[in-house]
């Protein structure tokens, strides 16, 4: 019991921060809430159709998830350029998962949100390894036995 108890006291807030995948979850959820947010705005306030808002509000969110997710959540270092085309290329198919979600969800007759929710849910499972495993890898570093071939 006194490990159990030794660990919950070092779960700290910052030591948590410590975690990517909680950065990335906090970042994502304060993401999110700008996103739906524009949705809501777009369809709710304006009357703009879901098939045109969903991902309007999607893409005017697309700088401010690249830019938060890069710095807090994976720190990356590697140049802006390339991984922000494998992130535009992402958003280009998330874009189209999520449409196809909240449309799918809209037409069973759920609310919008409903549909938001799942898209999320599912795009967050598999950006989490796509950021770190692709979008925001770090340069792969050459080898020595790579530089000696060469040279």
């Amino acid at each position: 019991m006194t490990n159990t108890s030794d660990a919950l006291r070092r779960l700290t807030p910052r030591a948590l921060w410590q975690l990517r995948a909680v950065r990335y979850l906090v970042t994502g959820g304060f993401c999110f809430l700008i996103d739906a947010g524009m949705i809501w705005l777009g369809y709710n306030v304006l009357g703009i159709p879901l098939a045109i808002a969903t991902p309007a509000a999607f893409l005017l969110s697309f700088v401010v998830t690249y830019t938060l997710q890069r710095i807090v959540a994976f720190g990356a270092d590697n140049g802006v350029a390339p991984s922000a085309i494998r992130y535009t290329v992402l958003v280009i198919f998330n874009t189209i998962a999520t449409t196809a979600i909240v449309w799918v969800f809209s037409t069973l007759g759920s609310p919008w949100i409903v549909g938001k929710v799942v898209a999320v849910i599912a795009t967050t499972i598999w950006n989490f390894y796509v950021y770190k495993n692709w979008v925001f890898a770090p340069a792969k570093k050459p080898k020595a036995d790579d530089l000696v071939a060469a040279g």
